[in-house]
């Protein structure tokens, strides 16, 4: 029997147990039992690991740890060993050669990086059930967005100089846009927080964004854990700040700010919902000098506006407050007032729901980008795609039939369903 055909018979008894009682389902389960695929869905590579009814378990646990780890990728690979130590001893260098794996595309990296996070993340479950924050409070994950020119960078080496000042240690994630021609970043954002950058408590790690939508790169998530795990308790998430759709990031954070200059334009901005009605904090950046009486007035519209825009939370009210990058003025005041937030969230376990929410939210992105990488290699798709791409292109074919054949043939591997397919649409066309 093929590989292909296995993962078939792997599929379908999946989506006939997925709707039926537990006990119906364990005996389909029990009929084939996949322990791991080899993470590589290139033509060169395409491996299943099967076995028959006899196998068990079901699932792969080594060493009581509950990791489910790839079967090509072992617990004690040289790389992941090397890394997991460097990363829980707070190296810096292992933290960045970390990151750079996750980003990997490479299936042998990609299948490596799921298991050095899957040992941090274990890591991190067992160092917070030993603190005093309890569950998943030992950490801030902070995200900020904002338009260009809102002065992000500069608002985040003036906090961040702040923070470190009080002892923490602070991680921040700054994300760049990509040419859509070139695929090239610039990744200048180090070079805008000169003084942070040298800062040995703080680490700051400019990332392409990559054609990723939602002012957020597709790694960051992974980012974030790996950057925890290295013992930084302040996450700061930088968006490319391209307008008001860029609000994936308040999905990965647990308190979402939005910055924003004085003087930005038409008056209406903060009455716009989408981005506004997601942030815990309204930031007024650059009051001072020229600009105070306009920030004032910028502060004044937006907590109008705020009192008809729902609230994320019953448990806070967003609040607008004015600092200034350049002169620090407001930077204190904002901080306690990003701790009071932290304290009334763990106060009420909104702040662990969140967290479990957010790890829900990555499993499911992590399952749409997988899926059409490997929908996008599959041989059956492009063996078919460019016959279809001529058809949609000379207008015989509906792009949305197009699409459905391609979808018949990575889901079915068969000849009979598309070849009805065509021979339907033919009947219609006379």
């Amino acid at each position: 029997m093929s590989v292909l055909r296995k993962l078939s018979l792997v599929e379908k008894y999946l989506t006939l147990a997925h709707g039926y009682k537990q006990s119906f389902a364990s005996q389909l389960l029990d009929k084939v039992h996949v322990i791991g695929c080899c993470g590589c869905w290139s033509q060169q590579k395409r491996t299943l690991i099967y076995q028959g009814p006899q196998a068990t378990p079901k699932y792969k646990v080594l060493r009581e740890t509950d990791i489910y780890l790839n079967e090509e990728i072992k617990d004690d690979d040289p790389v992941v060993q090397r890394l997991y130590k460097g990363i829980k001893k707070q190296e810096r260098g292992a933290l960045a050669e970390g990151i750079t794996l996750v980003e990997s595309t490479h299936p042998k990296k990609k299948a490596q990086a799921q298991v050095l996070l899957s040992k941090v993340l274990l890591y991190l479950r067992e160092r917070d059930a030993h603190s005093l924050h309890g569950s998943f409070g030992s950490s801030f994950r902070i995200g900020l967005s904002g338009p260009p020119g809102a002065g992000k960078s500069t608002f985040i080496e003036a906090m961040g100089k702040h923070l470190t000042s009080e002892g923490h240690r602070v991680a921040v994630l700054a994300v760049d846009p990509s040419s859509r021609t070139s695929g090239g970043s610039l990744l200048g954002d180090k070079t805008r927080m000169p003084l942070l950058s040298v800062d040995s408590h703080a680490y700051i790690r400019p990332s392409p964004s990559s054609g990723t939508l939602g002012g957020v790169t597709r790694n960051t998530n992974e980012a974030i854990v790996l950057c925890e795990g290295s013992g930084y308790d302040v996450i700061l998430v930088e968006t490319v700040g391209v307008g008001q759709s860029e609000v994936a990031v308040a999905d990965m954070v647990d308190m979402f700010c939005l910055l924003i200059p004085p003087a930005g334009g038409d008056e209406l901005q903060g009455l716009k919902k989408g981005i506004v009605e997601l942030a815990d904090l309204v930031v007024v950046n650059k009051s001072d000098g020229d600009l105070l009486p306009a920030a004032r007035i910028i502060q004044s519209e937006y907590m109008s506006a705020l009192k008809f825009i729902r609230k994320r939370s019953k448990n806070w009210n967003p609040l607008v407050l004015r600092i200034s990058s350049k002169t620090k003025d407001g930077i204190p005041e904002l901080w306690l007032k990003m701790c009071e937030f932290k304290q009334v969230m763990l106060a009420v376990t909104e702040f662990q729901k969140k967290r479990e929410d957010q790890l829900k939210i990555w499993m499911w992105s992590s399952i749409k980008d997988n899926i059409m990488d490997i929908f996008t290699r599959h041989p059956s798709v492009q063996a078919q795609k460019d016959e279809l791409e001529h058809l949609v292109t000379s207008r015989i074919m509906t792009p949305g039939f197009a699409a459905d054949i391609l979808l018949k043939k990575f889901m079915y591997h068969g000849e009979e369903d598309v070849k009805h397919l065509l021979e339907t649409q033919s009947k219609h066309k006379q």
